[in-house]
């Protein structure tokens, strides 16, 4: 199961629904999972200082703001 190690972000399920004039629709329900890219991140247990995991974009983003 694809999740962000570093939030818990986890795929969820979505509904696309399709508009036909009144009449009765059904839907097609889909996973939509979060956006896992590889990133470096700090780590001092590591020989290298850094670790490579596969988190969110979000959790990059906000990795790299400077406070």
């Amino acid at each position: 199961m694809t999740r962000c190690p570093q939030c818990g972000k986890k795929p969820v399920r979505a509904v696309k629904r399709k508009l036909l004039r009144g009449h009765y629709n059904p839907t097609k329900v889909y996973r939509q999972k979060p956006n896992l890219q590889w990133a470096k991140i700090p780590d001092k247990t590591a020989s290298a200082g850094w670790r490579r995991i596969k988190i969110c974009t979000d959790c990059i983003k906000t990795l790299h703001k400077v406070k």
